[in-house]
């Protein structure tokens, strides 16, 4: 298939022109830090867990201190009830400066492996002089069990302000996930350092006892000095991700099986920068989802295959990768990039409580305080506008349920995918019998639209409503 893959055909819309695409929110202030307001010190900091391909055996951890700390290592055991220590396992890290105009640090991964399925363990990290907190993770199982995770749109600003609440709250909903999936955009500008530390400071201790399943969306690059788009400086350093992904995306792309569920990264950023990047994604996906003995397939990417933003539409992603998701029956696909609340399948309307499923259904999410304005496209069966939200995503042997949760709690969308028998699908659709869409314009674009743009915004949205009576 890939033969009839024309370059084209999957480059079709330009960086450009996505920029281009939608009204965003009004500007952010974008002060200039000249010093990181979250210094590293010798105390271990920003200490977080990343998913391994093989989670019931292995796991990455990550840390950060000052220049003055060359040499660090972890120490790990099977958690006990007793205050006291005697055999834990010591296993040196790999250091790497990270050194920027606003901050200065090492930071220090290593992978914890050869562990137990199932099992309860206790780590702490440093050096001989200054250790963290003995901290617990648990690893899966090797069979199916049933599990649930945490998905988080775009981050992106205000991490400290706004985020914090979604994630905690999240937290609080989930404090057993087995991993927080990030579908990209976890910053906005790129290697601010400031910024990162807003980003650990909202998550606080959960980084580093729920591992990360992040995919790097477009504020992870940035213009080098040969003004080429680069991922940023601190992805590498701050992630310890599986390597199993094509060959100069390591880290990027990649994908876990986590109790007989696949899931699976994918670089969308790469793909729309590089044709040879996007060759290599879908060469190497299709061999991934080829070769796929899990019950479940869920991918998430940063930009959506279906937009929910008003004015957007990544065509040449989806004439890429549409044909994958639905030969190979790829189950949900978890993005960003928008900053509205989207969910539906392929198929035009009309919807029904229960539908058929031929192909995945797709979920754009946005946790930050960032926000733009819906497209209320047709194959949308539900959708929100300026609302933090976070997902919690449970797993079972014949069924997945997603609810989506405002950060005030609020139950704001659910459905399960059931599978039926001989690999058939089935969509129930929760959502109606829930609230009422938020769909009412924000008050700054209710402002500066033109009574044109807000009366076309009214006429979409009452056929919107219409379609999905």
């Amino acid at each position: 298939m890939f033969q009839r893959l024309s370059l084209f055909f999957l480059f079709s819309i330009s960086f450009a022109t996505q920029a281009q695409q939608a009204k965003p929110w009004p500007a952010f202030t974008q002060r200039k830090v000249e010093q990181t307001t979250y210094p590293a010190s010798p105390v271990p900091d920003r200490i977080i867990l990343s998913v391994a391909a093989d989670p019931a055996t292995s796991v990455g951890v990550s840390w950060r201190t000052d220049t003055s700390i060359t040499f660090g290592y972890a120490e790990i055991k099977k958690a006990v009830a007793q205050p006291e220590v005697q055999d834990a396992e010591r296993i040196p890290s790999t250091v790497t400066p990270l050194l920027l105009d606003d901050s200065r640090a090492n930071y220090h991964e290593l992978s914890f492996t050869n562990l137990q399925p199932g099992t309860l363990y206790m780590y702490r990290v440093g050096d001989t002089a200054n250790r963290s907190e003995w901290i617990q993770f648990r690893t899966a199982v090797k069979e199916f069990k049933p599990f649930a995770f945490l998905y988080f749109g775009d981050a992106q600003n205000d991490h400290k302000e706004w985020w914090s609440r979604v994630i905690r709250a999240a937290g609080q909903h989930q404090p057993d996930a087995a991993f927080m999936l990030h579908a990209g955009d976890l910053i906005n500008r790129t290697n601010v350092d400031h910024e990162w530390g807003e980003w650990f400071y909202a998550g606080a201790w959960l980084h580093s006892m729920i591992p990360a399943l992040p995919t790097a969306g477009n504020h992870e690059f940035y213009r080098d000095e040969n003004r080429t788009l680069t991922l940023t400086k601190h992805w590498r350093p701050i992630f310890n991700l599986p390597l199993n992904g094509p060959a100069g995306l390591e880290e990027l792309t990649y994908y876990i099986d986590y109790q007989q569920v696949r899931i699976i990264s994918i670089s969308s950023q790469s793909m729309l920068l590089s044709p040879a990047d996007s060759a290599s994604q879908v060469q190497w996906l299709e061999k991934v989802l080829q070769k796929n003995p899990q019950k479940w397939t869920i991918l998430t990417m940063h930009h959506p295959v279906f937009s929910s933003g008003n004015g957007r539409d990544n065509k040449s992603l989806r004439d890429a990768l549409q044909p994958l998701f639905e030969k190979y029956s790829v189950d949900l696909v978890l993005t960003g990039h928008d900053h509205t609340y989207g969910r539906g399948i392929s198929e035009t309307s009309p919807h029904t409580k229960k539908t058929g499923l031929k192909g995945p259904v797709y979920v754009v999410s946005v946790s930050g305080p960032k926000m733009y304005v819906p497209s209320l496209a047709p194959w949308l069966q539900r959708a929100a506008v300026n609302t933090q939200l976070y997902q919690r995503v449970l797993v079972e042997e014949k069924k997945i349920r997603m609810e989506s949760y405002t950060a005030a709690g609020e139950l704001y969308d659910a459905f399960d995918i059931v599978k039926k028998a001989k690999g058939k699908k089935e969509l129930i659709d929760w959502a109606p019998g829930l609230t009422k869409e938020h769909l009412e314009l924000p008050a700054s674009y209710r402002k500066k639209y033109t009574e044109k743009e807000k009366e076309e915004y009214e006429k979409k949205k009452k056929e919107y409503l219409e379609r999905n009576q």
